[in-house]
């Protein structure tokens, strides 16, 4: 600015007063442009104070029980199941997941083995108490067996039991599955009429546990291949509880009728 000024001055043609009046604009424009510049200096600070927000301190992780510490775990691992799928369930991710240390979860599982196991257990303890809300709701006429069989097929499928037991066997792990076939066998014995000596609702949950974790594996690349729609398994395990239902409805109106 200054250097064309200067030029300026020296090729003006004109007479003194010009060369006054000139060199006042010109004073007056840089004496402007000095406020201008501080002006927008300051404005851009107040800017960039208001936008950049001010460090927040990395929260501690809360102190837990030992049993809920676990539990966070657990449900940690369940997440990561449904999200990434089994292979991604390790002591590091877990302990990324809820901000714990890697010996933390040693110490609770023992081993990434001892995490599955656990949580094929913590899985289907919580899926059991769901399917046997939804039987005695079937039974009470509150729920269609075709929406039981929906909720029996989601635990394996979108729940990721089926890809857990799956991952669990190719592992090696097949003691981990003990948990799961033991709380099936404790549900079914509950809700038995005649408890364990009810031999058709023991094939009955076994035909549709073995439907439910086949389809959950197979059952796209399969029901594609047979020409047959996605739903085909669900609904075959539908049909079977409409049929189970009636002939349980069948023996309670033989009972009361005596």
């Amino acid at each position: 600015m200054e250097f064309h000024l200067a030029q300026l001055f020296v090729s003006w043609p004109h007479k003194s007063a010009d060369l006054h009046l000139l060199a006042a604009i010109a004073g007056f424009m840089l004496n402007n442009v000095k406020k201008i510049t501080a002006t927008f200096k300051s404005r851009a600070a107040k800017m960039l104070e208001l936008e950049t927000p001010a460090a927040q301190p990395v929260p501690h992780p809360r102190r837990l029980s030992p049993e809920a510490s676990r539990l966070a775990a657990l449900e940690a691992a369940r997440l990561l199941l449904i999200e990434t799928g089994p292979q991604s369930v390790t002591l590091k991710a877990v302990s990324m997941r809820i901000g714990r240390t890697h010996a933390n979860l040693l110490h609770h599982f023992g081993s990434a083995s001892g995490l599955q196991r656990d949580l094929a257990e913590y899985l289907t303890q919580a899926i059991c108490v769901t399917i046997a809300d939804a039987v005695a709701r079937t039974q009470g006429g509150e729920m269609p067996p075709r929406q039981l069989a929906d909720l029996i097929f989601d635990s394996f499928d979108k729940e990721g039991a089926g890809a857990l037991a799956s991952w669990m066997l190719l592992s090696g792990n097949e003691d981990a599955l003990n948990p799961i076939v033991d709380t099936i066998h404790k549900l079914v014995d509950e809700i038995a009429d005649e408890g364990h000596e009810n031999t058709q609702l023991h094939e009955l949950t076994m035909e549709l546990v073995l439907l439910a974790l086949g389809d959950s594996l197979l059952g796209g690349p399969l029901s594609q291949s047979l020409g047959l729609p996605r739903e085909a398994g669900r609904d075959i395990a539908g049909r079977r509880l409409e049929q189970s239902l009636a002939e349980w409805q069948e023996r309670i109106a033989a009972i009361r009728s005596t």
